[in-house]
Parts: C-alpha cells; sequence; structure tokens
C-alpha cells in the first residue's frame, strides 16, 4: 500500500507544507523538534484538520479538503503508537491487547496467511508478561503491548510517533528487533517518526526530511542518508550512510565476516547464521581515507571505492565514496582533502574500525 500526503496548515507562527508519497515498507518523518512530525501523522490519523490538503491510502481517500472529504478516525483503519503506550490501567496485558480487537472485523494481514491474537503475542514476545498489569511493566514492555494493541485492530497502515522516545538506549535496542519483524514480515505500511537519524537509519525504508514545517526531501533511506548536500540538514555529527551486506563466517576469535560490495569486513560478533542479510550505518566519522592501499595498520575493514562526490565546508569536507551501487559517506578536514588533492574519480581505500558499527547501527535489510 503507497499513502500520498500533500497538506498546508498555517498554526501561530508556523506553517506546514508538505507533499510526499510512502511506499510500502517503513517510512520515516525525519527532522528536528518543531518540525512538523507530529502535525504530519496527526493529519494522516485525522486528529489534525488541515487547512488545505489531500490524504490518500491506495484507493482510499482519507482527506480531500477540496472535495469535502474527511474521514474520522475510526473509519481511516490505522494503527496509532504513541509516545506514551497510553495502557488502560486497571486492564491486564491480555485484555489491553484484546481491546484492539474491537475495532477488528478481519485479522491482520501478514505474508504468513493473517495471525489471529496468538500470532501477535508471538510475533512481539508477550507471552510471559498476558496476566501483568501496566504497572507492573518495564518502558520497552509497555510500547510492545502498545504495538500489539494497535495491530489487533486491524490497521491498513500503522502510525509510530517517536515510541521509543522515552526509553534509554538499552531498552530501544531491545525494541528495534521487533519494529524490523513488522516492517518485514507484515504488509502493513508504517510512518514513523523520529529525530534520531542512527533509528531512522536502521529501520526505515524511505525517508522524508522536514525542515520548518516544509518537505526538504523524500526519497529511498540509502540514498538520502549517503547525500553529502542532505548531511548539514540531518545533522553533520549524526549523518552516516547505511551499507547492505551478507554474512559470511562466524570467526573463532569473535568476530563475523560479511561480504559487502566494497570487499569483505569484520565486526564485533553479530548471532546471526550464515547467509543473513544485515543493513549497517557506518558514521562519517568513522571512516579514513588513504590514497593507496594501506598496510601495517591494527583496522582490518579496508574498503576500495571511487570518489564520487566532494562538498567542501570552511573546515571540513564531506567526500561521498561510491562502492558498485552503493554509497559510503566520510568527513575529514579540508586540510586533509587538499593535502591528499581528492578529487571525483579518484580510486581511494576507507578505512572503517571493527568497533565503530554499534551493535545497534546491525540491522535486518
Amino acid at each position: 500500500m503507497s499513502l500520498s500526503v500533500a497538506l498546508s496548515h498555517q498554526f501561530p507562527g508556523f506553517t506546514l507544507e508538505v507533499n510526499f508519497t510512502a511506499t510500502p515498507g517503513l517510512t520515516a518523518l525525519f527532522g528536528k523538534s518543531g518540525s512538523g512530525k507530529t502535525s504530519v501523522i496527526n493529519a494522516v490519523a485525522g486528529l489534525l484538520h488541515p487547512d488545505q490538503g489531500r490524504i490518500t491510502a491506495d484507493n482510499t481517500t482519507l482527506l480531500d479538503t477540496r472535495a469535502a472529504i474527511n474521514l474520522p478516525p475510526h473509519r481511516r483503519r490505522l494503527g496509532y503508537v504513541f509516545q506514551d503506550a497510553r495502557l488502560f490501567p486497571h486492564l491486564t496485558v491480555s485484555q489491553n491487547l484484546a481491546y484492539g480487537r474491537w475495532f477488528a472485523p478481519k485479522t491482520p494481514n501478514l505474508k504468513n496467511g493473517g495471525p489471529n491474537f496468538d500470532d501477535i503475542i508471538d510475533l512481539l514476545g508477550l507471552n510471559a508478561l498476558l496476566n501483568r498489569r501496566p504497572t507492573a511493566l518495564s518502558g520497552g514492555e509497555k510500547s510492545r503491548v502498545a504495538i500489539g494493541r494497535a495491530l489487533l485492530s486491524n490497521p491498513a497502515l500503522l502510525l509510530m510517533d517517536e515510541p521509543f522516545a522515552a526509553l534509554d538506549e538499552a531498552r530501544k535496542a531491545e525494541l528495534l528487533p521487533y519494529i524490523e519483524t513488522l516492517r518485514d514480515q507484515t504488509q502493513i505500511p508504517i510512518l514513523y517518526v523520529s529525530h534520531a537519524l542512527a533509528e531512522v537509519a536502521r529501520l526505515a525504508t524511505t525517508i522524508v526530511v522536514l525542515d520548518q514545517g516544509r518537505t526538504l526531501r523524500a526519497g529511498p533511506a540509502a540514498d538520502l542518508l549517503a547525500d553529502p548536500d542532505l548531511a548539514p540538514s540531518l545533522g553533520i555529527r549524526a549523518a552516516g550512510a547505511v551499507l547492505t551486506a551478507t554474512v559470511t563466517a562466524q570467526n573463532s576469535d569473535g568476530l563475523t565476516q560479511l561480504h559487502t560490495h566494497g570487499g569483505p569486513i569484520w565486526l564485533p560478533k553479530i548471532a546471526v547464521a550464515p547467509g543473513t542479510k544485515l543493513r549497517i550505518r557506518i558514521a562519517v566519522q568513522d571512516v579514513i581515507l588513504a590514497r593507496q592501499r594501506p598496510e601495517g595498520l591494527s583496522a582490518l575493514n579496508i574498503l576500495q571505492a571511487t570518489i564520487t562526490e566532494i562538498r567542501l565546508s570552511e573546515d571540513g569536507a564531506l567526500i561521498q565514496l561510491g562502492l558498485g551501487p552503493e554509497h559510503l559517506l566520510a568527513r575529514i578536514t579540508r586540510r586533509s582533502a587538499e593535502a591528499l588533492a581528492l578529487c571525483p574519480g579518484q580510486t581511494v581505500f576507507a578505512i572503517v574500525k571493527s568497533v565503530a558499527a554499534a551493535q545497534t547501527d546491525v540491522g535486518t535489510r
């Protein structure tokens, strides 16, 4: 299912003007606080009535101000997971989940044939929690229950507004695989709001970048994350491209070997079987460049690449590197770029520390 959003709305001192199409998979609305992300997702949910706009989900028109169409929230077949879980405190987990079924004439539409209540429990690992009440749950457990309740309402589209914003990094790391499972195993498109770029890089199929209420860019996640022109808007310190990789071996020294378009790389042990396809985020500051293949280094990951673009700033340089059909980004000082006499078309070697990619930067494709 595809989602098309075009809307305009005037707030006091702020204008929202966005236009994008979300393809199947997980579409991330990314931007700084106050960029309009939650306003957009609320307009899709029917909680905000924009001054002008049109929102369609496949052949269903949710909103068309010109045609005076504005479906109420309960008729839009949307599941909404908020920043706080909003569970009913007087109900058990099982009863909270069952509440979602009141709005579901059919079971959710998953690739494996349409699961029932038990399928959702297994999908989100909720079996041990069913008899507990929300006060006895951790933040991560509450989030999983909220996601399960939303899925059991049989949504045509799942909306998630920074569902992990209140969680620490350890709890967030536990939950990210569940979102990947939803993205990969269900046919339910996800519109996901976040201002955490590492989270977006791991999860997103498509990224919509919002800036001061307007759509700055929208497109495939791999393309936008590797675009040096967009890096300042994403945040230089957090910027990083995504490479696809296939696990080829689990080594006895605790490293996992992977194949990428730029050659083999080794990362601290990733507990998956050989043949598993992964996506790996590599931050711009974790890439060192050399004109010749270096020798005598402790770094194991040395990828041959071609410079495709260079963007200079007052004190730095963003270098886009081609690795076959994919791209990597490196940020070095302007002095280093000039000393190396870098230019598009050159062959260089990108050195990446094995420990640079954290476990949260490694996800499924």
